[in-house]
């Protein structure tokens, strides 16, 4: 199978899951942490198993009960997120959370306020763009304008179903998820130009009555064994940290494993294609 003369069903596929993606985004949005709302966060690993009930019953006690929102996490884990509670109301909380519950570790007692929840949000897509920009100008300037878009446009897939599936399994969006991001967006685009160096090189040695699809699919066969063992060694990896590390980081890694599969999919089956059919739309003899 030529990847390049296939190259639609590529695009249908990742049109399909953006789009499921962009209706969840739509539907129920991002579970942003306090990182970006602003507000308290208070996390607790209770000694027995807990009723979400009797933790929102000691909030109303509290008169919270309106501005706050309690999740489950593993084990017994209660996660309580709330308005901006000075030191003395959360100390309050925490001692009839004991009194009226039970006895529980305080694994995380975190305020940010309203204000640096906004700027945190803005610098972060900030960010992103400008990552963006300087890596169209490093792709055009080693390769060609062309190329610097079809791959920032493979990003911009990336970031789109990473997004669109972080919505949809209602995971933590909080300062980690940027980091997240920028390593995805990273590692992808270094992909990508080991795809496109083949490519240049390969058209140099362009064998007579070849035409570019070839030359792009014959790269892409070239690189392939080599993007997909990288990629493996990386969710090898990401998956043994799911299954033993700390739930603390368990979204951070579940966002990594989601950009690292999307990253390599981008950058074997849709960067190449993209800059084939910007080649053909600027009217190039292909």
């Amino acid at each position: 199978m030529n990847i390049v003369k296939a190259r639609k069903y590529f695009y249908f596929l990742s049109l399909f899951i953006i789009i499921i993606g962009l209706l969840s985004f739509g539907v129920k949005g991002l579970n942003y942490s306090i990182d970006f709302t602003g507000g308290t966060l208070i996390e607790m690993n209770f000694k027995q198993a807990v009723n979400i009930a009797d933790v929102r019953s000691v909030l109303e006690d509290a008169g919270i009960s309106q501005d706050s929102r309690v999740q489950e996490g593993e084990g017994n884990v209660i996660i309580i997120r709330t308005k901006d509670l000075s030191q003395e109301k959360s100390g309050e909380l925490l001692k009839s959370m004991e009194e009226k519950i039970g006895s529980y570790t305080l694994l995380r007692n975190q305020s940010v306020g309203p204000t640096i929840g906004k700027e945190l949000r803005n610098n972060a897509l900030l960010s992103v763009i400008i990552a963006f920009v300087l890596m169209v100008i490093y792709i055009t300037i080693r390769f060609e304008f062309l190329s610097g878009l079809a791959a920032v446009a493979a990003l911009i897939h990336d970031i789109l179903v990473t997004v669109g599936l972080v919505s949809l399994l209602g995971l933590e969006v909080d300062g980690a998820f940027i980091a997240a991001l920028l390593t995805i967006v990273g590692y992808s685009i270094n992909n990508t130009i080991i795809v496109f160096d083949r490519v240049r090189e390969n058209m140099g040695k362009k064998k007579k009555g070849e035409f570019l699809d070839g030359i792009i699919h014959r790269s892409i066969m070239q690189t392939l064994t080599r993007s997909i063992n990288t990629s493996l060694t990386v969710v090898f990896v990401l998956a043994a940290l799911i299954l033993i590390g700390g739930y603390t980081i368990r979204s951070f890694i579940l966002i990594l494993l989601i950009g690292v599969v999307a990253g390599c999919y981008s950058s074997v089956l849709l960067a190449s294609p993209l800059y084939y059919d910007f080649r053909r739309l600027r009217g190039d003899s292909i």
